[in-house]
């Protein structure tokens, strides 16, 4: 079968089509909601970039005139609306904090249309120098190219029987959606197993999370950053809460659960968000000289426009017109500085100081903004969307911005009082969001550049479907929000008295951002474990240095180590079971490939997508299902309206939950297996 490689300058396609537009809406619903209940639940969110492609060509192969190029633009768009939702990240923390009641729709809608859109324009200037001038390998965005191409040839042909891979797609999701169904739903099954042991005057945890979605997430991580997770669990629980639990007296009447958790939550979680930090600031560190080259190359290019023979700007190198960024950049600005003004207008200050604040917070948002659109382009393009530390960046940003509102605040007279304190905190969380969506789209937008030239996409059409993405997926986001908040609570906020803390969604990321804010403003931020989190990152950044310089794929990604220590135990343990799957099917596989003499970077090509589709149906499908649940609980206002047996089912719900666990994971190994 021919493929269809890259479209030349001198033909054109319909590209930006009305259909294409209206489909990447609807699919954005689908991964926008599915990414908020996975970043709700366990701080993760996933690449949407290639089930999108999957999706768009199974549907547009059934009208005529479809292309690759109509594709792209599909998964362009929606690929866009799914990344915005990574300000999950922080925004509830404003609920948190006791600041808002629920997620009101026009300031949540703002915030993320602006900072979305912002982190666009920002990336237009850097796509000559990191996509088209630029050895970065940009994992997912080859990768969704390749895709395009493989089903595009089967497209252009009409040969209905060549697989698009929306039945792997489909596989995943229907399998992980009845399994959380039966949990979630029917409690049937049960979510997770843990044991609480005394060990002399220690506390030590063992957890096992049957979750198919972390699996998934899992998959797609890696052995590598599964691994050092893996080492983060390790060094939360093997070393630091039995240590702190042996030194820390043990309230009376507590548990041991209830001891150890709370041991965690307030001081080893720290050790984490300590590790992310310093990890984050390295990695801009080392990327901050590529990186200024990087700009100051794209700008020259930019206004150079790039032309072909004869003057002419070929197609393929067409952006957005600098006018155009103008107005839309001046446009975004008013609209953050309109969106900050009403957000502080309750506020107990007068109308110069209230507008002292907002200049902050914009100019903030902007400047900060850029410099983390650069760095997390540069990021995706070496690592990876997936693995970029966007929310190692979203602590860097509320530190800082909690500092300068401080600073201003304490001159300003709002600190004064306990309600402008609290205004305080809110106004850094909400600043903090803007940066947070800026840095998450612009992760994302170069891997879609990316595929746009690899298949010979229309830059400047590219950038208004990401546009269009960023202002659907805006619209998306308060809904699931509100819908998710009321049905589940989010750790520490349960929008009502009779709800089940322990069903809560964790939002660790919003949780510790929330937390360091908080802890700036009262002077009561647990510094120590901080420290010890940035003293052990600087060890495991230099053991990652000494690998790095031996060669070899032995590497040590302090990011993922801390996040494994952040992240609870139920959640970093599944992950590490989707990892060492991905690890051993590709072994497998490329055994069993050299064993019948087959071309072995083919059969892996295929093992891998074919993986990369099913854990992104795990994914899919217990999201969905969980935003589904969430309408049920809501409409119904009971804790458990579906469910089928009591309390007294738990043990033997563990054991269900743990045999359907291992059965689903062993289908999926078999499946991957099969691809030929």
């Amino acid at each position: 079968m021919q493929r269809v490689d890259r479209i030349d300058d001198a033909v054109s396609l319909p590209e930006l089509t009305l259909r294409g537009i209206i489909l990447g809406a609807l699919i954005t619903v689908v991964f926008t909601a599915s990414n908020i209940y996975l970043g709700l639940k366990v701080g993760l969110t996933f690449s949407s970039a290639i089930p999108a492609a999957v999706i768009s060509m199974a549907v547009l192969r059934l009208f005529p005139g479809a292309n690759i190029l109509e594709n792209n633009m599909v998964q362009t768009q929606a690929s866009a609306a799914g990344t915005l939702s990574s300000i999950i990240f922080i925004l509830p923390g404003l609920v948190m904090l006791g600041h808002w009641q629920g997620f009101p729709f026009w300031q949540t809608l703002a915030i993320c249309a602006a900072g979305g859109m912002l982190g666009v324009i920002f990336s237009i200037p850097l796509r000559h120098a990191m996509v088209v001038h630029s050895d970065l390998p940009y994992p997912e965005g080859v990768a969704a190219a390749e895709i395009l191409r493989v089903g595009s040839a089967s497209q252009d042909k009409g040969n209905g029987k060549q697989e698009t891979g929306l039945g792997d797609l489909v596989a995943g999701g229907v399998a992980a959606g009845l399994f959380s169904i039966a949990a979630g739903g029917f409690r049937v099954l049960a979510e997770g197993a843990n044991a609480w042991l005394a060990v002399g005057a220690s506390v030590v945890r063992l957890s096992m999370g049957f979750s198919l979605a972390l699996v998934g997430a899992g998959y797609l991580v890696g052995i590598v950053g599964g691994l050092a997770m893996l080492l983060g669990l390790f060094l939360t629980w093997g070393i630091a809460v039995p240590w702190l639990t042996a030194i820390t007296p043990m309230p009376a009447g507590a548990t041991l659960s209830s001891f150890g958790t709370a041991v965690w939550s307030t001081q080893a979680r720290f050790i984490g968000a300590g590790t992310i930090g310093i990890a984050a600031i390295w990695t801009l560190g080392t990327l901050f000289k590529p990186m200024v080259e990087g700009v100051r190359a794209s700008m020259g290019a930019l206004r150079a426009g790039a032309p072909g023979e004869g003057g002419a700007v070929p197609r393929t190198q067409r952006d957005l017109p600098m006018a155009w960024i103008g107005v839309l950049t001046l446009v975004l600005l008013v609209v953050l500085a309109v969106t900050f003004g009403y957000f502080l207008a309750p506020a107990p200050l007068d109308t110069g100081a209230t507008w002292r604040l907002v200049g902050c917070a914009v100019l903030f948002a902007f400047v900060f903004g850029f410099l983390v659109a650069a760095a997390c382009g540069y990021m995706a393009g070496l690592v990876g969307s997936s693995a970029s530390p966007i929310s190692g960046i979203g602590i860097i940003a509320v530190i800082l911005v909690s500092l300068l509102i401080l600073g201003i605040g304490t001159l300003d007279g709002l600190l004064d009082t306990s309600e402008g304190g609290k205004y305080a905190i809110a106004l850094a969380i909400f600043t903090t969001s803007a940066v947070v969506a800026v840095a998450s789209i612009s992760n994302d937008n170069l891997q879609d550049l990316k595929t746009g030239w690899l298949v010979g996409a229309t830059p400047w059409r590219q950038q208004v479907a990401l546009l269009i993405g960023c202002a659907v997926g805006a619209a998306v986001i308060p809904p699931v929000l509100e819908l998710l908040y009321h049905a589940y609570g989010f750790a520490g906020a349960l929008p009502r008295a009779d709800m089940d803390p322990n069903s809560a969604l964790a939002a660790p990321q919003a949780t510790l951002m929330t937390a360091i804010a908080t802890g700036i403003f009262t002077h009561k931020l647990n510094w120590t474990m901080i420290l010890i989190g940035v003293a052990l990152g600087v060890v495991l950044i230099a053991i990652d240095e000494v690998l790095r310089h031996r060669g070899g794929v032995a590497r040590l990604p302090v990011l993922a180590v801390g996040i494994g220590i952040y992240l609870p135990p139920t959640i970093s343990s599944a992950l590490v079971v989707g990892a060492v799957l991905s690890w051993w099917l590709l072994r497998t596989e490329r055994k069993r490939a050299e064993a019948r003499g087959d071309d072995v970077p083919t059969v892996l090509a295929h093992a891998e997508r074919r993986g990369t589709l099913l854990a992104s149906g795990l994914i899919v499908g217990e999201s969905l299902v969980g935003v589904a649940l969430a309408a049920v609980i809501g409409l119904s206002g009971k804790e458990a309206p579906l469910a089928l047996v009591g309390e007294g089912f738990g043990t033997t719900a563990q054991w269900l939950g743990l045999a359907v666990f291992v059965l689903v994971c062993v289908g999926f190994c078999r499946r991957v297996l099969a691809a030929r």
